[in-house]
């Protein structure tokens, strides 16, 4: 099948004398550009102890720099009409400013200002802080949110690996103006930093407009990522009073993205996208199991994991739980034809449509370059996954079904939750 492409050109890149790598991605056609910074890596560098302080430096780095107090870092970006994003994730944090192509060079020095001078005024610490504390209570009132967590500590045990990115209550409580600083000097660096761009971009006058802008930031070193954690298993549950659904999330173990894998992602849109994929069909709408499921390949630089997520009355979890794992048994044992066709063509118009999106486009290119040291190509992706075979998706179910699972459970579920439940899932 042969597949139009977006009308994309070549990246191109440039590195400066301090190690910070400048990527364009001129897409012709749009109108609006968008500009991002991304450092590596995210809370995979935290200790327990510390659990929870790149979140709270995401936060403290909008609070005021050496040229704009906390209002003005807001006012400059939306008096342009920009849109502001910002996100950490286990791997890498990364901050947008979305606009007209026009306002590129304004963006790259705001951005630069946000992220290379931040002065972290402790008034505006103290203020964040019960921001912060109460995002965490909102994070913690939320049955699966909290079912991850359980998911994690089970599959990782007391490896950073199992800590959540919005940290912990009590690292927020205790963090100071003096570790933001040191947080910062240390991983903020040129070596570890990608600044892109993507839409309607002059690639030339972007270059020019960041390398005035980010020559300031020091090279350092990159902070090395730490080594795949062991994979553990196990159920962990915890009934949580007030709710009347029970939440489970079940994990599988993965290649991180240096494996550069497409069959996990494949798999999942096989299994688990779309109302006539086999968790839809077989669990909801023949028996009526959920209301709510999911199914994702979550494969960052750090870890992987093969995710099916779900919320289910109490009286049927147990049956869900048996009839997801014997779904993937025989996804293992023999995949359908149409069902292949199916995840396919999803994930290729996936990759079309991602590759359409200035943000969506500039993360994955960000993130191959910081991770694979090259970006990849939509043809390369595309022809990598035109190239997978049933004998091939097959393999990767009985791969990952080879693992304990990892299982997390909340909401209402009743008294020794976590025994019953391991009894069902074989352990």
């Amino acid at each position: 099948m042969t597949l139009d492409l977006v009308s994309t050109e070549p990246a191109r890149m440039q590195t400066l004398a301090n190690g910070v790598r400048l990527l364009a991605l001129p897409m012709p056609g749009l109108r609006s550009a968008c500009v991002s910074v991304y450092l590596a890596p995210g809370s995979a560098a935290e200790t327990r102890r510390e659990n929870g302080i790149g979140h709270v430096l995401e936060h403290m780095l909008y609070k005021g720099s050496a040229r704009r107090d906390a209002r003005a870092s807001n006012v400059d970006a939306e008096r342009l009409g920009a849109e502001a994003n910002v996100h950490t994730d286990r791997d890498h944090v990364a901050f947008h400013l979305r606009g007209l192509a026009s306002h590129v060079p304004q963006f790259v020095e705001l951005l630069a200002d946000l992220v290379l001078a931040p002065t972290f005024p402790a008034d505006e610490l103290e203020r964040e802080r019960q921001v912060l504390l109460q995002e965490l209570t909102e994070d913690e009132e939320d049955p699966m949110s909290s079912a991850f967590k359980l998911m994690d500590s089970a599959a990782f045990g007391l490896h950073p690996a199992a800590l959540p990115v919005i940290g912990q209550r009590k690292v927020v409580e205790q963090l100071t103006h003096e570790d933001l600083r040191a947080w910062h000097a240390r991983h903020f660096v040129g070596a570890a930093m990608v600044v892109a761009a993507a839409g309607a971009v002059d690639a030339d006058g972007f270059f020019d407009a960041a390398a005035r802008h980010f020559a300031a930031a020091p090279a350092g070193a990159p902070t090395p990522l730490p080594a795949p954690p062991p994979w553990r298993g196990g159920v962990k549950a915890r009934h949580l009073a007030g709710h009347n659904q029970a939440h489970v999330a079940l994990a599988w173990p993965l290649p991180t993205l240096a494996a550069d894998d497409p069959v996990p992602a494949l798999a999942a849109a096989l299994f688990g996208e779309g109302m006539s994929s086999p968790l839809m069909h077989e669990l909801r709408e023949r028996r009526g199991l959920f209301y709510y499921a999911a199914c994702s390949a979550d494969v960052l630089a750090t870890q992987g994991q093969w995710v099916v997520e779900g919320s289910t009355a109490p009286e049927r979890r147990d049956e869900f739980l048996r009839e997801v794992l014997a779904l993937l048994r025989r996804q293992s044992e023999g995949v359908d034809a149409d069902d292949l066709a199916r995840g396919r063509h999803l994930m290729q118009v996936r990759l079309l449509r991602e590759s359409e999106r200035p943000v969506r486009a500039l993360e994955d290119a960000a993130l191959d370059l910081l991770f694979l040291g090259r970006v990849r190509t939509l043809e390369e992706r595309l022809d990598r996954l035109a190239g997978l075979d049933a004998t091939a998706v097959e393999a990767g179910f009985a791969r990952m079904l080879s693992h304990p699972l990892a299982l997390g459970a909340t909401g209402h579920l009743g008294r020794a939750a976590g025994a019953r439940i391991a009894e069902v899932v074989g352990g």
